[in-house]
């Protein structure tokens, strides 16, 4: 049988102008003077399980539970996470808990600068296998929190240090958070009033992402709900399954992206005041409005239930119903009336 004819491509036109391509956008570069201090090494190590075991066993070491150490071993969830960072070379980043340091590595390419904490010693020097010849990185071995709620001034000066030295324009915190220290790390830079934040993108276990986009009436939300949202957009990024940890967690993790929103801070004034707020509010949860605020755990905070009563009629807040079930507007006048 005769083939078809086949269909004979078209020569371009030796006259006529070629197509004009667009070129890429350009990723925001550093200024000179600090050009030549940009990683030049390889691509950072794609940390899989092998590549972990391997390198745990060349250390002789294991991971910690009581530090929380589960890291991410699923390439493309590490990829999600520096995607959602939207990272740029104006960037200079705050990683809490370095781990081997792939991640870090990583964070390195993309931003103008960063500032890894570890706690764990022999963690801290395994890093360094892979984080040490990259100028743009501070490796910092200590603890992130100074006490419970109180952030390491340490890290907060070596950070704001670095971003000066590379003449970043933005911070951002971008982290495997252990599990223990998920909640005060988020809650006390949101409400840092000199280390502005563009965003946060975190890996926390599942039930903190819960409570921190949780809506009013639910059983998640509660004070950290309320400040969170109070002063920053929160979105769930991704849901992340215990298969894609080594070691595995007994529970599902969310990547979460928080946004502080200059808007909505304005509109709570006094932040660490209304932190304060919510903290005694949330004392009381079971009770009603009225038994909760005639009861506060600060003997100069309490009023008497005729002096409540009042003031809830004044604000338009029915007393008979429990803080849980307020929105956001309800609570900073609440925030207003008895703080």
């Amino acid at each position: 049988m005769p083939r078809p004819p086949q269909e004979i491509p078209m020569m371009p036109d030796a006259n006529a102008a070629p197509e004009a391509v667009p070129a890429p956008k350009p990723k925001p570069r550093l200024s000179e003077k600090n050009q030549g201090d940009l990683p030049t090494g390889g691509p950072s190590p794609r940390q899989t399980l092998s590549y972990l075991r391997g390198l745990m066993e060349n250390h002789g070491l294991e991971p910690k539970a009581k530090l929380g150490q589960n890291f991410l071993i699923d390439l493309n969830l590490i990829d999600v996470v520096i995607r959602a960072a939207d990272l740029s070379y104006e960037d200079c980043v705050l990683e809490v808990g370095t781990g081997t340091g792939s991640l870090t590595a990583r964070l390195a390419q993309e931003a103008g600068a960063v500032f890894t904490v570890e706690i764990d010693r022999d963690f801290h020097r395994l890093a360094q296998t892979i984080i040490g010849g990259k100028a743009n990185v501070v490796s910092h071995l200590g603890d992130a929190l100074a006490r419970k709620n109180e952030l390491s001034t340490t890290m907060l000066n070596g950070w704001a240090a670095l971003a000066k030295k590379y003449e970043t324009r933005q911070l951002k915190l971008i982290a495997n958070l252990p599990y223990a220290v998920a909640t005060p790390i988020i809650s006390n830079l949101l409400l840092l009033p000199d280390l502005p934040i563009e965003r946060m993108v975190v890996m926390v276990q599942w039930e903190i992402g819960e409570r921190l986009r949780a809506e009013p009436g639910t059983k998640d939300y509660n004070a950290l709900s309320v400040l969170v949202q109070s002063l920053a957009d929160v979105e769930i990024v991704r849901k992340v399954a215990p298969t894609n940890f080594f070691p595995r967690p007994k529970v599902d993790s969310a990547i979460v992206m928080i946004k502080p929103n200059p808007k909505k801070r304005a509109l709570v004034g006094d932040v660490v005041k209304f932190r304060a707020f919510l903290r005694d509010l949330y004392t009381h949860r079971r009770k009603n409005l009225r038994a909760a605020l005639a009861g506060w755990p600060q003997e100069e905070g309490r009023h008497e239930k005729a002096d409540v009563d009042r003031i809830l009629k004044e604000i338009g807040i029915d007393g008979n119903v429990r803080a849980e079930t307020l929105d956001l507007e309800q609570h900073l006048r609440l925030s207003r009336a008895f703080a």
